[in-house]
């Protein structure tokens, strides 16, 4: 194995570090000037960073940090499963209990993967039916995303509940206009095979595009210390429907659908009780979708969008092959709302919004459900025209736990020296789960997790956009955090007549945590044929809680992450490429009795186009075998290649 540990800090060191999505800031631009917005890993980027405000923006108009990263990202890194790429974006750590369509949780900024809030077009999509409410990961394949905004830190107030860690926003294939396919197929290690194909296009007032995916994989041993491979399959597709009944009047269909049979391991056998080798499945099919309608009137200044949307998860578990279902879960969301966006001059926004939502659960000794209702609203205000202030409150009512009123606020000062300030505040809270509030180990007296965060930092663009360097400090505290206690530790602030009810434990509001950090990234195209690109974080996410815990580190995040990439494109048509990630020592448990080493992770990637319309593609991941673990006693991938063909037609 060849130790990159020495190598990686010296890269910094020389200035190699940033994202492939840096933006930048343009010198003089307007609304409809949207080229003037140059990104170093891209052409350009469009005027839609939807996830800080929930209304498109540019992105010298957004205080808080966001990292946007786009289909060409996706298609150079030759992406399959979404988590595998975020894990290389600045303030992201991510953690897997085995192979490919296993549990995953996405950190941000050393927050709870259950306080990470995604987003896909448009459907909140976290599970009401989890414990604690998360979205998986683990079954999310890159096929057919065309982009993807990550926002860190907390944003409730356009958004709501869970948003503490921060946002994952992901747009899936858009119509185009004139019709358009794509397709791509590869085979790899384990058997793998990954096939997607998608079309688009338009006549007249209707716009459409389709995609459809499936993977199988023989894929590799859930627990680390097995020999039975544990595989995974997926059946998925998405879809988007436009319809214009009148110049700025239409109507907006949005579906995606998932049915994922994962393999795990879920035997503890004496006398170490450590994971190992069984014969469990599950299987999961996930239903998103989306009903809307959008009038834009008054020249475009005034934009009003209503929408219905639905998010129904069905999961089910076995033993083994053959078995009955030894646990099953289903949760469902159905969501109102209305938004209005409402430019009064060009300098004042006004952007705000009513929603309702109902949501329930059923594990099969548990039913339950709630609602909550929220109105927000936010101002955008440009004084001059190199500064954005951005304001709003929030105000939920959740039919359980009573009210809640967040705050948010931030700038963004874009010279035209190609220097950008950024500054926010962010609130954000997540409501208890129906398992948390109702399940044999629930307790409805809980309170709302809420967090309160600030982040400042600077951008600077040089030699006419060939260089983008920025650099974010950040600071968060939360408190009511949800955890599981004893009932001897819960009774201090849960009545003794839950605890005789529920003798084992309750959920209760114990715990507290703090995470501060740096963010650094810096993206580099000394000539248009290469980009060098990377990012360096550092995450001090640590238990406020008293206790035996207090000030020892959160478990499963590790204080250095550092990403650098690299990629070539010869004239012939051949580009090569490819990523270097270390991620530092960790804790697996809050005692920190567990240590998880640091691992250095490397990948090599190669593409040749033939004609305009195809290419043939291979990459080499974790090309040294190295040895890791994310999760305690789960297993990692090791050396693994695959080969493709990907195919464009318009």
């Amino acid at each position: 194995m060849i130790h990159y540990r020495k190598i990686l800090p010296a890269a910094l060191a020389f200035g190699l570090a940033g994202t492939a999505q840096a933006q930048t800031t343009p010198s003089v631009a307007t609304d409809t000037d949207a080229t003037n917005d140059i990104v170093i890993a891209d052409s350009r980027i469009e005027p839609d960073i939807i996830v800080a405000a929930r209304v498109p923006q540019y992105s010298y108009q957004v205080g808080q940090a966001v990292t946007v990263l786009t289909r060409a990202e996706i298609e150079r890194r030759q992406t399959i499963v979404l988590s595998d790429l975020l894990a290389t974006t600045p303030g992201v750590t991510v953690t897997r209990t085995g192979g490919i369509g296993t549990v995953t949780a996405v950190r941000i900024r050393g927050a709870e993967g259950e306080q990470t809030l995604t987003i896909i077009d448009g459907i909140r999509v976290n599970d009401p039916s989890s414990p604690g409410g998360a979205f998986d990961f683990g079954t999310l394949l890159a096929g057919s995303i065309d982009r993807i905004e990550v926002l860190r830190g907390p944003n409730s107030v356009p958004w709501g509940s869970q948003a503490i860690g921060g946002v994952v926003n992901i747009v899936t294939a858009s119509p185009t206009e004139g019709l358009q396919a794509r397709g791509r197929i590869e085979y790899g290690s384990h058997d793998s095979v990954y096939a997607n194909a998608g079309l688009s296009g338009g006549t007249g007032p209707l716009t459409a595009s389709f995609n459809g995916g499936y993977t199988r994989t023989d894929g590799i041993s859930a627990a680390a210390n097995g020999t039975e491979r544990d595989g995974f399959r997926q059946y998925g597709a998405t879809g988007k429907v436009g319809l214009e009944v009148a110049p700025g009047i239409g109507i907006d269909l949005r579906g995606y659908y998932a049915d994922s049979r994962t393999q795990y391991d879920a035997a503890f056998p004496a006398p170490n009780y450590v994971v190992s080798d069984s014969p469990a499945y599950s299987t999961a099919k996930e239903a998103y979708g989306y009903v809307g309608a959008h009038a834009n009137l008054l020249d475009d200044r005034f934009r009003n969008r209503i929408a219905f949307t639905i998010a129904d998860i069905k999961r089910d578990n076995f033993d083994a092959p053959s078995t009955p279902v030894s646990f099953f879960s289903r949760g469902r969301t159905e969501r109102f709302e209305y938004q209005g966006d409402f430019k009064i001059v060009d300098q004042v926004r006004i952007v705000g919004g009513v929603e309702h939502e109902n949501s329930r659960f059923n594990d099969g000794s548990t039913f339950a459900s709630t609602a909550i209702t929220s109105v927000y609203g936010e101002a955008i205000v440009t004084p001059i025209r190199q500064l954005t202030i951005t304001g709003g409150v929030r105000h939920d009512d959740h039919r359980t736990f009573g009210t809640r009123t967040t705050f948010g606020a931030d700038a963004a000062l874009a010279l035209d020296t190609g220097t950008t300030f950024r500054a926010s505040y962010g609130e954000g809270f997540k409501a208890p789960t129906l398992y948390q509030l109702y399940s044999f180990y629930g307790n409805t007296r809980l309170a709302p997790e809420t967090a309160r965060s600030y982040d400042v930092g600077i951008q600077q663009r040089l030699l006419g956009n060939q260089v983008s360097a920025s650099v974010t400090y950040f600071h968060r505290d939360t408190r009511n955090q949800i955890d599981f206690a004893s009932c001897p530790a819960a009774n201090v602030t849960v009545m003794s007549s839950i605890c005789y009810q529920r003798p084992f434990g309750v959920y209760n509001n114990i715990a507290k945590a703090s995470a501060e950090g740096v963010e650094v990234e810096l993206a580099v195209r000394p000539v248009e044929a290469l980009t060098v690109t990377g990012n360096y974080s550092y995450i001090d996410a640590k238990n406020r809680s008293s206790g035996a815990n207090l000030g020892k580190d959160l478990a499963r995040r590790p204080k250095q992450t550092v990403s650098l990439s690299g990629d070539y494109r010869f004239p012939f048509g051949l580009s090569i490429g490819g990523t270097v990630s270390h991620v530092g020592d960790s804790f697996d448990n809050a005692g920190n009795t567990v240590r998880l080493d640091g691992y250095v992770l490397a990948g090599f990637r190669a593409e040749m186009a033939i004609g305009r319309r195809l290419s043939v593609y291979g990459r080499i991941d974790n090309a040294f075998d190295e040895k890791y673990r994310t999760v305690a006693n789960y297993g990692t991938d090791g050396r693994a290649a695959f080969g493709g063909i990907r195919v464009k037609l318009d």
